[in-house]
């Protein structure tokens, strides 16, 4: 009986589904047959994305990257640029990204990215062809009426691209694509939006030059490695090169990657390190998961207490206030967020000092579950140039 439901209620869902996974399956027949038109740009360039909304670990990945690139002899030298969207950003057009910007003007995102490396151009543009255009040749923004929107212009030509979260960007043609899935929320059990987290088809894994495992326990083993393989369709895997044949005959990297948590540092210039050896801690986040977070943090502090935020949130002085009285019942306690939500805060006017004093994030990086996989990494990147 229940078998018979369950399979009643999977047909209505298709049904239900199929106007949307037929829109987005006709979209990519038109690029992928020609009728619309795809382009490369004019220097390499390496999409990161992912087919599903929420965090898959996109912002590590596009670091994880950059920090491979930074490290390898072959970019000793080379302007290396990060392109994005700028989700939720308040400017309009293309923008750089600076050290003093706000997250208001150019997203939480990019500008996390720009603070981590200051020496990497960092920009953003809703129109990833556009942007990369202006990224491998200033002088054309500079010619360009949007100039005039732009505040700063300065920047060095780019001799490498790295596109944050544009695997849906079909008009951009990337030299290397990199698709992150999920551990805890696999794509093969997933479905579309709005019954689902999917934002395209499942089949457009198979697009993918590489696809990363992300936020995997750090003690996965081979054997569970093997089940996610058979799982993506991957046949005649080569353990040497880490790389298999998909359904549609093409070849493809399967790597996993699991987070790191950093130890925590202050937001603000007036932080009490002192706070660090608290033994209690208020906890606040705005973004789509904090649950590893909260583990990990539960690992070294007492959880007093845990305010969440939607993702993305821009902070006010309510908010302050709810955290004012939080810390208040908790005179001890650190304040600790997530390095993203720092981004935010720092867009606020005045904090209160005995506030700002007890106020941490807690860095995160993505690593891979094996120094092969770092290696098979930095190939496909040498590759590239």
């Amino acid at each position: 009986m229940r078998n018979r439901q369950n399979k009643r209620k999977k047909m209505i869902d298709n049904i239900l589904l199929a106007p949307y996974y037929l829109t987005l399956k006709f979209r990519h027949f038109l690029y992928d047959h020609g009728i619309k038109k795809s382009s490369r740009a004019d220097v390499p360039t390496v999409c990161i994305g992912n087919i599903t909304v929420g965090g898959t670990g996109k912002t590590p990945h596009t670091e994880l990257t950059v920090r491979t690139l930074l490290s390898m002899d072959k970019f000793r030298g080379k302007n290396i640029a990060v392109l994005s969207r700028g989700y939720r950003r308040e400017s309009k057009g293309f923008q750089q990204v600076t050290t003093g910007s706000s997250a208001a003007f150019s997203g939480d995102e990019p500008l996390q990215i720009k603070n981590r490396f200051p020496g990497i151009t960092v920009a953003v543009d809703a129109k990833r062809t556009e942007g990369c255009e202006f990224l491998s040749h200033p002088e054309r923004l500079k010619a360009s009426r949007k100039n005039r929107k732009c505040a700063d212009k300065n920047f060095p030509a780019a001799d490498i691209i790295i596109l944050d979260d544009a695997f849906q960007h079909r008009a951009l043609k990337p030299d290397l694509s990199i698709l992150l899935i999920d551990y805890n929320r696999p794509v093969f059990q997933d479905r579309l939006l709005p019954l689902g987290h999917l934002r395209d088809i499942r089949e457009r894994t198979s697009a993918a030059d590489i696809i990363i495992i992300t936020k995997c326990p750090s003690f996965i083993d081979s054997e569970e490695k093997e089940k996610w393989i058979s799982a993506l369709g991957i046949g005649n895997f080569d353990t040497d090169s880490l790389s298999g044949t998909n359904r549609q005959g093409r070849r493809q990297t399967i790597l996993f990657s699991t987070i790191k948590y950093c130890d925590a540092v202050p937001i603000f210039h007036d932080a009490d390190q002192r706070y660090l050896y608290a033994r209690r801690a208020i906890m606040f986040s705005g973004i789509a998961n904090d649950t590893p977070l909260r583990s990990y943090l539960a690992g070294k502090y007492k959880i007093a207490k845990h305010i969440k935020f939607g993702d993305h949130h821009k902070f006010t002085g309510s908010d302050i206030r709810t955290l004012e009285s939080a810390s208040g019942d908790e005179p001890t306690a650190i304040l600790v967020t997530t390095e993203k939500d720092s981004q935010r805060l720092k867009d606020m006017g005045k904090i209160p000092g005995t506030l700002s004093a007890r106020m941490f994030q807690v860095p995160i990086e993505a690593v891979f579950t094996s120094e092969k996989e770092d290696l098979i990494f930095r190939n496909h990147l040498k590759n590239l140039l």
